[in-house]
């Protein structure tokens, strides 16, 4: 069994699909620091299943997707596929070449694939188990890792040696058949607990079951007697029944016969209600009549009183004028013999002027003639 090819895409600082064939007798990689070439280590480590993501030089599992750099963008897929020449049919499948193939989304997602199809991360560790190819095994060994092997304690170079021996599988069995027999035991005490605890209901229930049948047998002897008592009270209920039966229809004729007194009593109540409302209606009618007189002599009496106000005023408007023309006539005389005295002084006025515009024009005539000389 040999590592045969190892296909890299998005893991790391592996951007693009990257390809290393790996040939026959020893294959090695050069280069600087920093070109990548632990991370084809730790490729190898994370297909075959690795879950510590300090092993993988990492904070967590998601730093191993390609997170972008100047030239490439980041990827939201790491994938890993690992080819493994089993012609010697080391692996337990029955496959001359067998492909592991491990994805990891950024969302969380991770995928495993044997051949092509999907697995759980148990298959992929039982299927490397004792074969030497698993992540803690010596078939990925580091510098550090060595010094770790030569100085480290011999419980730890135990299980390198376990797991070159093959026996590391049948101690993992061992252990899981353990785990199931300890659950197993369990399991019974379990089941006796139930078992216990079912008995007890069991005989709770026995108990249920004698009351629910003598509960039956009761229930049915009272159904019987509540048969026969409903039987004796409807007969009880049919001997009352007869005279009550007479006395109700002695009820209904006399209630017919009120039904119909009761008619005509609801016409005659018919035709005096209409005659009361005709009264009515004759009744507002005087009524409206008197209030509409009423507002007609409250109306004349007004007009009365505001003529007998006007009467009054208009005999204290002819006193007035009365005496107002006296006083006029009176005033009259005295003007007209002022106009006399004053037409005759206007006259000897007149002649006064006259004698003197006589007088003024001889002077005048004197005064230009007197000019002249």
């Amino acid at each position: 069994m040999k590592l045969a090819e190892l296909n890299i895409v998005g893991f790391k600082s592996f951007a693009k699909k990257t390809n290393v064939v790996l040939h026959d007798g020893m294959t090695a990689i050069v280069g600087p620091n920093g070109c990548g070439k632990s991370n084809i280590v730790d490729a190898i480590r994370w297909v075959m299943g690795e879950q510590r993501s300090s092993v993988l030089r990492g904070e967590k599992m998601d730093n191993v997707i390609f997170s972008g750099s100047a030239s490439a963008k980041a990827v939201g897929m790491a994938e890993v596929s690992l080819k493994i020449e089993n012609t010697r049919n080391i692996l337990p499948v029955d496959y001359a070449e067998v492909v592991i193939t491990r994805r990891l989304f950024r969302s969380g997602e991770s995928q495993y694939l044997l051949n092509g199809n999907q697995v759980r991360l148990k298959d992929i560790m039982d299927l490397f188990m004792d074969s030497g190819l698993t992540g803690q095994s010596y078939s990925v060994i580091e510098l550090a890792q060595v010094e770790k092997i030569l100085n480290g304690e011999p419980e730890e170079r135990r299980k390198i040696f376990e797991e070159a021996a093959g026996i590391t599988k049948f101690k993992q069995r061992r252990k899981l058949t353990f785990r199931k027999l300890e659950a197993t035991e369990k399991d019974l005490v379990r089941v006796e607990d139930i078992m216990s605890e079912v008995e007890k209901t069991v005989r709770s229930l026995k108990r249920q079951v004698s009351r629910a049948q003598r509960y039956q047998t009761l229930a049915q002897e009272l159904k019987e007697l509540d048969i026969k008592l409903a039987s004796f009270d409807y007969a009880a209920l049919l001997n009352e029944l007869e005279p009550l039966q007479a006395r109700l229809d002695l009820s209904v004729d006399d209630r017919e016969k009120t039904s119909a007194s009761l008619a005509n009593n609801d016409a005659t109540y018919e035709d005096l209600r209409r005659s009361l409302l005709e009264i009515e209606r004759r009744l507002a009618e005087a009524q409206s009549q008197h209030n509409q007189q009423s507002r007609d002599m409250q109306k004349f009496e007004e007009r009365v009183l505001v003529n007998g106000e006007r009467i009054r005023s208009l005999r204290e408007m002819q006193n007035r004028h009365i005496t107002e023309r006296a006083a006029l006539v009176e005033r009259q005389a005295e003007l007209e013999n002022a106009l006399e005295n004053a037409t005759r002084s206007t006259g000897e006025t007149k002649k006064q002027l006259e004698a003197a515009q006589e007088e003024y024009r001889i002077t005048f005539s004197h005064f230009q003639e007197i000019r002249q000389k």
